[in-house]
């Protein structure tokens, strides 16, 4: 009987994930796949709690409790802003929760050999009992599935902590390597793989090979995301959802359980291809990303001709007004001013007064894919005029206005002139093209990614200096 329920409530709970992350992929489903992935979850963690062989009660009960408190409170207090971030932290947790229990495995499988070696005469409960059942063959089997856990875990654990403080401004977004650069990776994972053989093979001791393994898996996340460039983390933090997928498949063969097979193979594989996609929008091959490729130096940069040629809110409000098309393209300087509201605002008042007003939504805008998606429909934006770039891209020359909100790489003409330039190939929204544009940015830097942008010196360019909620809440009372 509760063979049964557990089965059937694993089967319930698969089929809800799937359903939850089809829904994600829109807009306007979203939030009801939002809550199919809740009470999947939900349903997941009383079946294993109420299943067979479960133990520790009172323990469980304070974990639970602890872990809910903290997901409440950080839920709280992370802004929009965070999520990129958060979402890396996350990553984390599971690669660590991984390598936990890839250890723990190992120490139960040596108790329970040792036990039966001796011909002790002990029964064995829960996941002791498992490994209690297994032949030596799917013993064999067993110790490639903690080693891949642990690996995959320690690799996805280092890595997101990377990308975490990347993200966060903690850790400086330019490509960081050793000297050796690709080798010591190689290096690392030639030895990862060696030491698995032997562990596999049952050849020294397993609990040392494990810890060597973690070691050498702990430098590569490490050392593999530190050598990426800012420009690249949306991509990045993809790849980590997909590590972490992987990670949670890999333990769940160990722990026999079928709920976090399908699971982890769901995120590993809508990670992968959404990685695959982003790298497509900006024509990188995943394996450069991933190594490196994006975001150094590649050779000498065109040289900018020109200055920048600043305006104030009388100058974009009196554009605004006469204009009858105009595309607002939002990044990641919206998102850290808050401004969504106020651009929000600010639609609602130009198609009040006849105007077409569309969003152009770069793949990998922001920190995280999907991110301007999100804020806008935070911000009740109408989820029909939010278009995606090759939707839109043909629409530019025949706009009166472009606004650009705190992008610097989505709308940089160096991806298509300079072939030197560090983004040079990836598709951007081609926004110079528009009659006048109009760049809301907080100064003369070059943003995140450190990358010069050429837009902002050409004669149809205009620098609306300032905080971006600040500039925009200034246009609000001149649009009439």
């Amino acid at each position: 009987m509760e063979y049964g329920f557990t089965t059937a409530a694993y089967v319930v709970a698969a089929v809800l994930f799937i359903l939850s992350l089809g829904g994600l992929s829109g807009q306007e489903s979203a939030k009801r796949a939002v809550w199919y992935g809740i009470v999947a979850m939900a349903l997941a963690i009383v079946a294993t709690l109420i299943g067979p062989g479960y133990g520790n009660w009172g323990l469980t009960l304070v974990m639970l409790a602890i872990g809910g408190a903290i997901g409440w409170v950080v839920a709280q207090r992370v802004q929009m802003t965070e999520m990129p971030q958060l979402v890396a932290a996350m990553h984390s947790l599971v690669g660590l929760a991984a390598v936990i229990i890839g250890f723990n495995a190992q120490f139960e499988l040596s108790r329970v050999l040792r036990l039966r070696a001796e011909n002790a005469a002990e029964t064995f409960h829960g996941f002791a009992a498992v490994l209690a059942s297994k032949t030596p063959a799917e013993i064999a089997v067993l110790k490639v599935e903690v080693f891949l856990g642990i690996f995959i875990g320690a690799v996805t654990f280092t890595g997101s902590v990377v990308a975490f403080g990347k993200l966060s401004g903690k850790i400086d977004g330019k490509p960081r390597k050793l000297p050796g650069g690709h080798m010591l990776n190689a290096g690392a994972l030639a030895l990862s793989i060696l030491l698995g053989v032997l562990y596999c093979m049952g050849t020294g001791p397993a609990v040392l090979w494990l810890l060597l393994i973690t070691l050498f898996a702990f430098f590569i996340g490490y050392h593999l995301i530190m050598g990426i460039g800012g420009a690249d983390m949306p991509v990045v933090v993809s790849m980590l959802n997909s590590y972490s997928g992987w990670a949670a498949a890999a333990i769940g063969f160990t722990l026999g359980n079928d709920l976090l097979i399908v699971v982890g193979a769901l995120v590993g594989s809508s990670g992968a291809i959404l990685s695959y996609i982003m790298c497509k929008a900006m024509n990188r091959h995943f394996v450069s990303v991933i190594l490196g490729g994006f975001g150094g130096e590649t050779g000498p940069a065109m040289e900018i001709e020109g200055e920048q040629i600043a305006i104030d809110a009388d100058g974009v409000a009196a554009a605004l007004n006469e204009a009858d098309e105009v595309i607002i393209v939002p990044g990641y300087g919206m998102a850290v001013a808050q401004a969504q509201q106020s651009v929000s605002e600010l639609t609602r008042k130009l198609r009040a007064k006849g105007k077409n007003v569309r969003f152009a939504i770069h793949p990998v805008a922001g920190r995280l894919p999907g991110h301007m998606n999100v804020l806008l429909a935070e911000a009740k934006v109408p989820y029909d005029i939010v278009m995606e770039m090759d939707e839109i891209n043909e629409d530019f020359p025949s706009t009166d206005v472009v606004i650009v909100i705190g992008s610097n790489d989505i709308v940089n003409p160096a991806a298509q002139e300079d072939p030197n330039s560090p983004i040079a190939g990836m598709p951007v929204l081609e926004v110079w093209k528009a009659k006048q544009v109009f760049v809301s940015k907080r100064g003369q830097g070059t943003g995140y990614s450190g990358i010069e942008n050429p837009l902002f010196y050409k004669e149809n360019t205009r620098m609306f200096y300032g905080d971006a909620k600040k500039s925009v809440d200034a246009l609000l009372p001149m649009i009439d």
